[in-house]
């Protein structure tokens, strides 16, 4: 539920809340935007009001935790010294403004951070069946099996007939929500390797399940055997809804489409090895049969319908009266189960024309404009009914000051002469003076503070980290004033070096001498500052939720202003996973039945 105080907000109210935002960002927006690793050569500590400066000076990192990031009870705060009225406002302001992260109704958490489920096995949920813990790291397990609840009586509420599970990569959600939860999905993702393994893992799970069924095992849980169709395809954020969906060409890597995070990626949207003319696999075609559906392999070749990981095996073991006995050893055969069917085949655009019956997008984690083009084909499309968006890499929206963020492709020129940008959505938003979030703001917001308030608890030497780097900035720029923010290597446990070592493998990184001498009296005066330097950090975190309940009040005003309804859930443990808010919207008059979505776990 979106609140603040226990209650939702109103239209109206979140137009408020909106412009209150934007007025506090506006006066300290200056701490959010800047780069910590310029502490030193910015000198930001001084830019901090004197009397800022004199009771955060130093202060223990428990006490950061306890005085600053945590919301307690004003009561149960202890300060040592008397705090300026200017910072305790600064500090009430940033809680009071930004959406509670608390998941109602959710169980506890232990000291470690880590959501009651996995008291037992901290790396296996206790409420997820085994069968979807396979390759699932734990964070994952607690999403799927939350948001996965959440699409399933947002389907039967507005009876959905198909989920369309946008950017699924390895189809851990997809796979729960078929095979899990009975419902037909369609599992897009743009890079092909992903989809490879989405699939395999599919198989996976029917083989293992055909063990159980051999061994007559009883099982508590229920298992359909409809599992998620996959495509190799990426969505175009600029596209209407009929183009919702770019299918990979020969010569196009797929991973390197506008929304992709990671390197090149061998023929990115293929999904089998053939030789000959580059074919893709449509959508939901079903495994075997049809013009359009890549030829079914033959046994020892790899793709749909070969054995793939089993030729090594069929060799070692040739002549052996088992030569698929590998199989219990996790190689599986890649053709058709006879139990196993995908869900039923959909047009190649689940958006276009072609679509039947009403369909409810998802996306877990949807990086930057792609969660953005979720809503907006909700909002055009009229086979799409429903919709929940967990989004992340706030960062990488595009906006007008910076139409192709840094790290990400150039976009494909736009359909209209007015082309769309993924913040701001909302016209009112849009109209606000000072909306604007600068790309350092943004990528604030996809902090975990709940997590470096943990580390601040415990006083982890993780926290030097941004001390030293902070401190190899000045080196480098005193080498070469040149180099600028360089994206430095991430050095492998740089918080158990001494600095020395990390400055060696530092100035390497960047081109530097890693043998210049360095001046140990200038570096032990910036290194004995590590204090302030985490102090600092700490005043931009606690704007950090700030950016992010404006970025997602403007998609919520944005969603309203169309003329549907929408609530916003933190819906996973935040301490476990950040970007714990999910937002729900659907076009029926679904109000009570909306605010129930998120109910006792």
């Amino acid at each position: 539920m979106t609140v603040l105080s226990g209650q939702p907000l109103s239209l109206e109210e979140q137009k408020q809340l909106a412009v209150n935002i934007t007025h506090v960002l506006s006066l300290y927006g200056s701490i959010v935007d800047s780069y910590i690793i310029e502490f030193f050569t910015d000198n930001l500590w001084g830019k901090l009001p004197y009397s800022w400066q004199a009771v955060l000076t130093d202060l223990p990192s428990p006490q950061l935790a306890a005085v600053l990031l945590e919301k307690g009870k004003p009561e149960e705060v202890c300060y040592s010294v008397v705090w300026p009225l200017s910072l305790l406002a600064f500090k009430a302001t940033a809680h009071t403004l930004a959406f509670s992260r608390t998941p109602r109704g959710r169980g506890g958490m232990s000291a470690t951070g880590r959501p009651e489920e996995f008291r037992e096995n901290r790396c296996q949920s206790a409420k997820l069946n085994p069968l979807f813990r396979k390759h699932v790291k734990p964070k994952k397990q607690h999403e799927i099996r939350q948001l996965g609840k959440v699409v399933k009586k947002l389907s039967e509420i507005t009876r959905c007939d198909q989920v369309v599970d946008i950017g699924s990569g390895q189809g851990h959600l997809s796979r729960f929500l078929a095979f899990g939860l009975g419902l037909s999905v369609t599992a897009i993702e743009g890079d092909g390797r992903l989809v490879d393994m989405a699939t395999k893992f599919d198989r996976e799970l029917v083989w293992a399940l055909e063990k159980k069924q051999a061994r007559r095992a009883k099982d508590p849980w229920e298992i359909s055997l409809r599992g998620p169709s996959h495509v190799a395809g990426w969505v175009d954020p600029q596209a209407p809804w009929q183009e919702f969906l770019l299918l990979p060409q020969r010569g196009i890597d797929t991973a390197q489409s506008p929304m992709a995070e990671s390197g090149p990626s061998p023929e990115a949207g293929a999904t089998c090895d053939l030789p000959g003319p580059w074919k893709s696999i449509p959508p939901t075609a079903p495994w075997g049969g049809g013009r359009d559906v890549v030829e079914m392999g033959k046994p020892g070749e790899k793709g749909p319908g070969g054995w793939g990981c089993m030729a090594a095996a069929r060799e070692e073991h040739r002549g052996s009266p088992d030569p698929f006995g590998s199989r219990g050893r996790g190689c599986v055969p890649n053709g058709p189960h006879p139990l196993y069917r995908p869900s039923r085949p959909m047009a190649v655009n689940p958006l276009g024309p072609l679509a039947e019956g009403r369909l409810l997008l998802t996306g877990l984690h949807a990086c930057g404009d792609l969660s953005v083009a979720l809503l907006r084909h909700f909002t055009r499309c009229p086979h799409v009914v429903a919709v929940t968006s967990v989004a992340c890499c706030y960062m990488k929206l595009t906006t007008q000051e910076e139409p192709t963020p840094p790290g990400l492709a150039a976009l494909p020129p736009p359909s209209t002469d007015r082309p769309e940008y993924g913040y701001p959505l909302s016209a009112w938003v849009a109209g606000l003076p000072g909306h604007a979030l600068s790309y350092k703001a943004r990528e604030a917001a996809c902090h975990a503070i709940e997590d470096y308030a943990l580390r601040l608890r415990s006083k982890s030497p993780i926290l030097r980290t941004h001390c030293y780097r902070a401190t190899l900035e000045m080196l480098i720029r005193a080498a070469d004033p040149a180099k600028r923010r360089l994206g430095v290597q991430t050095i492998n446990k740089a918080h158990q070096l001494a600095f020395e070592e990390y400055a060696r493998l530092g100035l390497q990184c960047v081109g530097l001498d890693p043998a210049a001498p360095l001046d140990r009296a200038y570096v032990d005066a910036m290194l004995a500052q590590q204090q302030n330097v985490v102090a600092f950090f700490s005043l931009a975190l606690l704007l950090a939720p700030l950016v992010e309940t404006l970025i997602l009040l403007d998609r919520m005003i944005y969603l309203q202003e169309q003329g549907f309804q929408c609530q916003l859930i933190p819906l996973f443990n935040p301490s476990f996973s950040p970007r714990n808010l999910v937002l729900v919207a659907a076009k029926a008059g679904l109000d009570s039945a909306l605010s129930t979505l998120a109910g006792e776990d």
